[in-house]
């Protein structure tokens, strides 16, 4: 059984009572009456940076099984248990929202990483642009900042993170029933709300890289059937914060902002 170790995030819910319940990723079956062992660093994390106590309530997820309640027992200097005592949501299907982007700096990375799982995407795809300045794609670790942003938000979900794809083997691979939202200051209708106004899901956000895309890349996105280009206002924003406003903009109009419910 695994975990990832999230440094000193105390994600989690308060329980109303002023206490806060830490919220945990583990890469194990789930099901009510188990006992989990956790490795030591998942232990140290619980006992020795939160500050949890034997008899603690922690809540669990696996992305499949649906979120659990849990007791923390067995408490050592380097282990602990965790019992779990029910279930408190069951896993419900994601919605189809994809974002596929040009690989950015590290920070910045991590930041793409955490806010796309706060803001409720499925699937990850990094993209590589004739102008992507960070070719180079570390999976495992924007997966463990994807698992960060997952624990802090509620989502119930881990977005599959995908190995990167050149950009036309990416637009090949755009499903017919998806739309392919892109970020375009030259979009022709230059209100995103009107833009997007008759999308449905399944969407795919693409996110081009910090400079820009290319002639040839440009024009296969025009030629693309199923592309919508998006203007994303008057000021130039970074890949990173275009993202997010992007995610939200697709959110509040076509996806689960606009049902009122967390769609978990």
């Amino acid at each position: 059984m695994k975990s990832r170790d999230t440094n000193t995030s105390d994600s989690g819910h308060d329980t109303g009572s002023g206490r806060h319940v830490p919220r945990l990723y583990l890469d194990a079956p789930l099901r009510a009456g188990e006992q989990i062992a956790l490795e030591k660093s998942q232990a140290h994390r619980l006992v020795t940076v939160m500050r949890r106590r034997e008899g603690d309530n922690v809540i669990v997820f696996n992305g499949r099984d649906g979120e659990f309640e849990t007791t923390l027992s067995n408490v050592t200097k380097k282990a602990a248990r965790l019992d779990i005592t029910g279930l408190l949501r069951s896993q419900g299907e994601p919605q189809q929202l994809t974002l596929a982007f040009a690989p950015l700096k590290h920070a910045r990375l991590d930041y793409v990483a955490q806010k796309a799982a706060e803001l409720g995407v499925a699937a990850i795809q990094p993209v590589i642009t004739a102008h992507t300045n960070s070719p180079r794609f570390n999976a495992d670790k924007f997966r463990a900042n994807v698992i960060e942003g997952t624990e802090q938000c509620g989502v119930l979900w881990v977005a599959d993170v995908r190995e990167p794809l050149p950009l036309a083997k990416f637009l090949q691979s755009v499903p017919g029933n998806e739309t392919l939202v892109h970020c375009d200051e030259a979009a022709p209708v230059a209100n995103p709300v009107v833009a997007l106004r008759n999308v449905a899901m399944p969407v795919t956000v693409l996110i081009g890289p910090e400079g820009g895309f290319s002639g040839d890349e440009r024009a296969a996105l025009r030629d693309h059937p199923r592309a919508r280009a998006v203007s994303l206002g008057p000021r130039i924003m970074r890949a990173d914060t275009a993202a997010v406003a992007a995610l939200s903009l697709v959110q509040t109009i076509c996806g689960d902002w606009r049902k009122g419910s967390s769609s978990e």
